[in-house]
């Protein structure tokens, strides 16, 4: 079988192999290829059987290009860069990795909120350019330091990864209150229970997005939304940055009604110069690595791997069409 890896530099930048791929087949590697220009993508593609994609655009033009493919690897959850319709038409399977950074994302969402509520970067940076040394007290902060035991997290989309990080949050002393459209009240506790989305944002203290990017919850961060939650309540997103509308977001973030924000992805990735929250006050932005420790990244090859030996013994998993 011939294989195309279309983006594996973002998956395997150098610390991980493609050994256990190779041994399906004849693999070829790009590290990456256009996100814009299909027909680089139709090139490398040829005549191969399988191909894997991270963020390459797989759209229906490249089906009816490369009547060969019969099995499409998305190394990610999302599988949106596909067309999974024109690939079920031409009888390819798409297969997606839905869970193997469930802890990752999980601890890197506490991760944007204790930095929200220490500045352990900015105070590691002050002391090193001499700030404490010059201090007249024994101690110093620039920043409102935020305790979090007795707090409400709020956590909108308690599936895997929002449970993950409840359960952080809980170990840190906080009391949880999750949404998600699939009830399971066993996971109900003196700390933990069911609300409605109404709820969650006026309640909570710290709310943080775990859900999908669904019709539904495209922007269900917005000014409307905003104005029900507390005063100074803190933000975190590491799920999809649709989630949010940006520009109310902003306006939020500069007139103090929210306190500060965390956040892992925007809408458009990389970020664009123009976005509203590159300038806005108390917002930590970082470049969607959530799901990148190497830990991380040796399970998503893994189970990328595993999908393929299931599809070529007539036995697929994962498939998302």
């Amino acid at each position: 079988m011939k294989i195309v890896v279309l983006d594996g530099y973002t998956l395997n930048p150098g610390d991980l192999n493609w050994k256990s791929m190779e041994v399906l087949g004849e693999v070829q590697v790009y590290d990456r290829t256009s996100l814009t220009d299909v027909n680089e993508a139709i090139k490398r593609i040829g005549d191969a059987e399988a191909v894997f994609t991270n963020k390459t655009p797989m759209p229906a033009e490249l089906f009816a290009a490369c009547p060969n493919l019969k099995y499409v690897g998305v190394l990610a959850t999302g599988y949106n860069v596909v067309d999974t319709e024109a690939a079920r038409e031409r009888g390819v399977t798409v297969t997606n990795i839905p869970s193997y950074g469930t802890a990752a994302v999980g601890q890197f969402a506490i991760a944007l909120l204790l930095e929200i509520c220490h500045h352990i970067g900015h105070h590691n940076e002050a002391v090193h350019a001499g700030k404490w040394e010059q201090n007249p007290d024994w101690c110093f902060w620039d920043y409102p330091l935020v305790e979090l035991a007795g707090k409400t997290m709020g956590i909108i989309g308690f599936g895997r990864i929002g449970r993950s990080t409840g359960q952080i949050a809980q170990a840190l002393g906080m009391n949880l209150l999750v949404y998600d459209a699939f009830k399971n009240t066993a996971l109900e506790s003196e700390t933990c229970r069911y609300a409605e989305l109404d709820e969650v944002f006026s309640n909570s203290d710290v709310i943080v997005l775990h859900c999908p990017l669904f019709p539904e919850t495209e922007g269900i961060i917005n000014k409307e939304n905003i104005e029900k939650m507390k005063d100074g309540v803190i933000l975190i997103n590491n799920s999809r940055g649709p989630l949010i509308r940006e520009q109310d977001l902003a306006d939020a973030l500069n007139s103090g009604k929210v306190a500060a924000a965390g956040l892992d992805v925007v809408s458009a990735e990389p970020v664009r110069g123009d976005n509203p929250l590159l300038k806005a006050k108390n917002c930590i932005l970082t470049p969607h690595i959530s799901w990148a420790p190497k830990e991380s990244r040796k399970r998503l090859m893994d189970i990328a791997v595993e999908n393929l030996i299931r599809f070529q013994h007539g036995t697929p998993v994962n498939v998302v069409n």
